[in-house]
């Protein structure tokens, strides 16, 4: 092969950061972030499962995804079901035969503060977030085990929090209604060490675990509701605006990637700065 034939530096960069031939499943995949990790995943190369308890929510995002000639399948699953896990790796196992990436980004909760906070939300938070993302990566182990065999590689990344390193500041939130409870920081902070444990034993493996912990997300319909809460935490953020769901798909596909090839064990920070002051 003369140099011509040869891949330029450029496109084997471009290379590293695709996921041509890999199965990835993203639970919660069609949610406020969910739908935009799902979309970024299919489009560097990937196929995604879009996991959630919702069918037509999950199918009409995998139709707008295929609408784009890119590939996707919509799975109805709960992950707090341990039937329904069960199921899914079932499927994944007959279908595709193995796992490269998998999403833990599955998380039901309610606002709330300390006075209002019951121990079934500290519970019910943990299970999910928590319980259920270490029971997937479980039930799911021979199927990463398999991506690894086949391609070298296998990524499990939690969707964790900028409140699972930092509390909430209540002069922000004040009456606003949209105040984060403290069950909801407690599971992330859990998840984060989670990743860290199970990056240290899965790395002999080849398996990479790692987490991202977005922050100042609020969905648009609840920035128009109340500006002056959107400006408040505005001000919170070094950058000056509150994040975009589009802003995780670098973040995402890097750690998915063979970018990340040598990363494991991190927490990757997607808060425009916030946990930085």
């Amino acid at each position: 092969m003369n140099s011509a034939d040869q891949p330029s530096f450029s496109q084997a960069r471009k290379a590293l950061f695709r996921l041509d031939g890999k199965v990835c499943l993203v639970t919660g995949g069609a949610g406020h972030l969910g739908a935009a990790m799902s979309a970024a995943l299919a489009e560097a190369g990937g196929h995604v499962c879009i996991i959630g308890r919702t069918q037509a929510t999950l199918a009409k995002l995998a139709q707008q995804l295929t609408g784009r000639g890119l590939s996707a399948e919509a799975i109805a699953s709960d992950v707090t079901m341990a039937q329904d896990i069960k199921s899914l790796v079932a499927n994944l196992k007959k279908r595709h035969g193995k796992l490269d990436v998998l999403v833990n980004n599955a998380y039901t909760g309610r606002p709330g503060v300390m006075a209002d906070s019951k121990i079934s939300d500290y519970v019910n938070a943990v299970e999910i977030a928590v319980g259920a993302a270490a029971e997937l990566v479980n039930a799911a182990h021979g199927l990463l085990l398999k991506a690894v065999h086949t391609g070298g590689d296998a990524s499990v990344i939690n969707i964790a929090s900028m409140y699972g390193m930092v509390s909430p500041d209540p002069r922000v939130y004040g009456k606003s209604g949209m105040n984060n409870p403290p069950h909801y920081g407690a599971a992330k902070a859990a998840l984060l060490q989670y990743t860290r444990y199970a990056a240290v034993h899965l790395a002999p493996e080849g398996i990479r675990v790692n987490s991202i912990s977005p922050g100042a997300f609020p969905p648009e319909a609840a920035q128009q509701r109340d500006p002056a809460f959107a400006a408040a935490l505005t001000q919170k953020v070094p950058l000056g605006r509150l994040g975009k769901p589009e802003d995780l798909a670098g973040a995402v596909v890097f750690l998915a990637s063979a970018a990340a090839r040598f990363v494991t064990g991190a927490n990757l920070p997607v808060d425009g700065g916030w946990t930085a002051w």
